[in-house]
This record gives structure tokens, C-alpha cells and sequence, in this order.
């Protein structure tokens, strides 16, 4: 019974070991995890996913340049006034520096926004943070490129 014990207790150490050295090893694949978690929380409308992954003090600017904290832009996609259909990135491209993590992309969007609808073409900056919380979005700028 003992070596049973001392096996399960072991077999935990290890995994846990595990799970900790695959985070730091390839730290790029988690926040394109999270990257693709935030794209779909922003389809679906999930608030509980967006406090999660979004640092209290995040900053977003959007196309028009706009811009909002967390709790502004969590009240904006909240209503009932918009809903994005396709959200879908291309050419994601992550470089991590440290606890730093700056994600790159193209980005297509099409929704409705007060009941008319529109097609934004962007191209996408993210800074992800890790800190004792994991990965955090912190910043976020979208802009439409030039023609």
C-alpha cells in the first residue's frame, strides 16, 4: 500500500513538473491558445471569459480609433446592439520577449453594429503579460490598412 501511494505521489510530482516545463518551453503555443480563446469569447459574448483574460487595466483601440479600458470595452460588446458573425484571424505571427508576448495578424470581421451591418479587413497588434495571474491581454490596436 505504500509503494502505491509513494507512486500516485510521484506520478503527480512528475506531471505536474511536466506541465510547468512544456509553459515555459514553448510559452508562444499558450498565448495562441489564448489568442484563439479571446476570439471566440468575442463571438460568443462571454463576459466571464473576458474578465479572465483581459489585465484590469487592458487598453484596446478599435478601427475608427476609438479606444477603451476593460470595463468600457466589456460594456460595448455587452449590448444588445452589437454581434459579430465571423471573426477570424490569418497570418498570426507570436514573439515572445521575457513575460512579454506581442501576437500579429490579419483580422476579418463581419457583424452588425446598430443594426447595420459591416466587413472590417485589419491588421492586428496584441501585447500579452505574464504575471502570477498566467498570460494576460493587456493591449490591444486594430487598425485598417492603407490602400
Amino acid at each position: 500500500m505504500k509503494s502505491r501511494r509513494w507512486f500516485v505521489a510521484a506520478f503527480f510530482t512528475i506531471a505536474a513538473t511536466l506541465g510547468a516545463a512544456q509553459e515555459k518551453r514553448d510559452p508562444a503555443a499558450k498565448v495562441l491558445d489564448l489568442e484563439n480563446k479571446w476570439n471566440d469569447a468575442y463571438k460568443a459574448g462571454d463576459i466571464n471569459a473576458f474578465n479572465t483574460l483581459l489585465a484590469d487595466d487592458f487598453i484596446i483601440t478599435v478601427e475608427d480609433g476609438t479606444t477603451y479600458s476593460k470595463a468600457g470595452y466589456i460594456a460595448h460588446l455587452g449590448g444588445p446592439t452589437e454581434h459579430v458573425d465571423v471573426p477570424e484571424m490569418s497570418d498570426v505571427k507570436v514573439r515572445v520577449h521575457g513575460n512579454i508576448a506581442v501576437v500579429t495578424g490579419a483580422y476579418h470581421e463581419v457583424g452588425t453594429s446598430k443594426r447595420k451591418p459591416y466587413e472590417y479587413l485589419d491588421r492586428f497588434t496584441d501585447v500579452w503579460m505574464h504575471t502570477n495571474a498566467g498570460w494576460q491581454l493587456v493591449a490591444s490596436h486594430y487598425g485598417i490598412p492603407a490602400k
